[in-house]
C-alpha cells in the first residue's frame, strides 16, 4: 500500500484523539522514571509530543513518511527527534521505555512481529520496559467492523464518504479494505490493512522468546487485571 493521503492525515488526531490511553502511557513513563523514550508506530506524534517534557529524550517511528511530516510540523515538534522507518531503524542507544500505541502491535504480521520484538528488545537497556496494547480475539472485534453502506460527515475539506469490507483471512488475520471519498473532487482513496489478532498466551509466548519477562497484563487502562473478556490487552514487559 502507498502512503496515506495528507486529507487522511489531517483528519487522524481528531479521529484519534488523547484520552485514558494517554493518562496511562504518560503514568507509566512517570512512575519508572524513563528519561530516554521510543514510540515505535507513533503515527501522528499526539502522544509522542506530550512525553517530550522535562528533559526527556524523545524518539518518534513511524513507516508513513506523511504522517512523519506531519508530526515534526505540528506544535512543539521540534523537542522530539522524528524518523521515517520501522524498528529496523531504531537508534543504536539504552531506551528506558519503549511504547507501541494504537494497536501498532495488530499492523506487523508474523514473522516481522518477532524481528520487531528483538529489535525493541536490543533497543532497551537491562530492565527497560516495553508496553503495548492488542485487541482481545475473544471479543472478536472485527464482527462490527463492516461498512457496507456509504457514511457521510463534513471536514475541512468538504464532505467525506466512508465504507469498510471486512475480510476473515483464518489463523487471527483480518483484512479491511477502508474506503474514503471526497465528495467535492470525487477522489476516491482506498488503505487496505491487514490487522493480526494475537491472544495473550501468544504474546507472552512471544516476548519470552524475544527476550522479556510479562510484568503486567492489563484489561484496561485504568489498570485493572486482564481476565480474558476485556475488548484490550495491555502488556508491560521488562527486557531481561
Amino acid at each position: 500500500m502507498g502512503d496515506y493521503h495528507p486529507w487522511i492525515v489531517e483528519l487522524y488526531d481528531s479521529d484519534n484523539p488523547g484520552g485514558a490511553d494517554h493518562e496511562y502511557f504518560g503514568a507509566l513513563a512517570h512512575r519508572i522514571g524513563a528519561r530516554w523514550i521510543l514510540d515505535l508506530g507513533c503515527g501522528t506524534g499526539l502522544l509522542t509530543r506530550s512525553l517530550a517534557v522535562d528533559g526527556r529524550r524523545v524518539v518518534g517511528i513511524d513507516p508513513s513518511a506523511a504522517m512523519i511530516a506531519f508530526a515534526a510540523s505540528r506544535d512543539e515538534g521540534q523537542r522530539v527527534e522524528w524518523i521515517n522507518g520501522d524498528s529496523t531503524a531504531v537508534p543504536a542507544e539504552r531506551f528506558d521505555l519503549v511504547i507501541m500505541s494504537g494497536n501498532v502491535a495488530q499492523h506487523i504480521s508474523d514473522p516481522d512481529w518477532q524481528g520487531t520484538l528483538l529489535d525493541v528488545r536490543a533497543a532497551l537497556r537491562t530492565n527497560g520496559v516495553l508496553v503495548f496494547e492488542s485487541r482481545n480475539p475473544s471479543a472478536r472485534a472485527w464482527e462490527t467492523w463492516s461498512q457496507p453502506e456509504a457514511t457521510t460527515r463534513m471536514t475541512e475539506h468538504g464532505p467525506l464518504e466512508e465504507w469498510a469490507d471486512v475480510d476473515d483471512l483464518g489463523e487471527g488475520r483480518i483484512h479491511v479494505r477502508f474506503s474514503n471519498r471526497f465528495v467535492d473532487t470525487d477522489e476516491v482513496l482506498v488503505e487496505d490493512e491487514t490487522f493480526v489478532f494475537r491472544s495473550r498466551e501468544t504474546l507472552e509466548a512471544q516476548l519470552t522468546a524475544a527476550g522479556f519477562t510479562v510484568t503486567e497484563v492489563w484489561g484496561s487502562w485504568s489498570r485493572r487485571a486482564f481476565v480474558g473478556t476485556e475488548p484490550l490487552i495491555i502488556i508491560e514487559a521488562q527486557a531481561v
